[in-house]
């Protein structure tokens, strides 16, 4: 029996759609498993009743085919389903780090990512790799065709949780298919500016870096009460604020000194609006850990 640990996540951060991802030191998802002729999945946790447990429709399962290593797996969700923070990657990147010490792979944590990511297709239709890069390497990362560079910045954060859904395939559905030569400038200005800011663990830089004319506003259109909820964010001392990866989860970078104003802000942002939610003070954290190897 082996048990694997991996941590929410924040992707895109504005300005690095499909490119940008960053660990969080909480929540997670704990995965364990153990050799079977052919693979089961249960799940219990957070929003575990909506989860589907045939392995071709869930990340863990389409991971344990990807490895050619049927278990039985049974995940426990800490990581809210449809909420922005990358709960689908949490339990790929669990999985794939539990199987290969399971099956005795011998692959590195860089190695499974690609692996990691052919489970977000049973999720989002697709293979990225955004939010299992750090979930697995942790800190910010920035993933290539080529590989993924990462950064372990000391960062606070801030992501507030909506009582609402936006399913992932409908947040990416809402992407522009295009963009003007003027946005892909900003966009640019903008991703280069974070990046220099992640480097630093300069709040005031990464906030200016999520900025983004392009992606941004097409999801935060999803998310009821953005706007309000990111004008009260910044009046209580945000650097800046994002939709939290494909949303409805709303990211906010703050000092540590008005973190937990900025959460309290956010809530009653989206209360204003209708909507109940819950801020999550977080930080950018590590990756994947094994737990138990019983």
């Amino acid at each position: 029996m082996i048990t694997a640990r991996a941590p929410a996540t924040t992707a895109n951060l504005g300005s690095g759609y499909d490119t940008f991802g960053a660990a969080l030191q909480r929540p997670a998802d704990e995965v364990t498993v153990r050799r079977a002729a052919e693979t089961t999945i249960s799940v219990s946790g957070v929003g575990s009743a909506g989860i589907p447990t045939a392995p071709g429709e869930n990340t863990a399962g389409v991971v344990a085919e990807t490895l050619d290593a049927p278990a039985a797996i049974e995940i426990q969700k800490g990581v809210r389903p449809a909420s922005g923070m990358g709960s689908s990657a949490a339990s790929a990147a669990a999985a794939a780090v539990a199987l290969n010490e399971l099956y005795d792979r011998g692959l590195s944590r860089t190695e499974l990512v690609s692996v990691a990511a052919e489970g977000e297709v049973a999720a989002s239709g697709e293979v990225h790799a955004d939010n299992v890069a750090p979930a697995l390497l942790g800190g910010f990362t920035i993933t290539r065709p080529d590989g993924t560079t990462v950064v372990e910045p000391d960062l606070s954060l801030v992501v507030c949780l909506p009582e609402e859904v936006v399913p992932t395939r409908a947040a990416r559905e809402a992407v522009p298919e295009s963009l003007s030569v003027s946005d892909h400038v900003e966009t640019v200005r903008n991703a280069a500016t974070l990046t220099v800011g992640m480097c630093r663990s300069a709040p005031a830089l990464v906030g200016r870096g999520l900025d983004d004319p392009v992606v941004t506003p097409a999801r935060a259109a999803l998310v009821t009460g953005y706007e309000t909820v990111r004008e009260r964010a910044l009046a209580a001392g945000a650097t800046g604020v994002t939709v939290s990866g494909s949303g409805p989860g709303v990211l906010a970078v703050a000092r540590s000194e008005t973190q937990s104003a900025v959460a309290q802000a956010m809530i009653d942002g989206f209360a204003t609006a209708g909507v109940d939610a819950e801020a999550v003070q977080t930080s950018v954290g590590g990756g994947a850990t094994l737990v138990d190897t019983a």
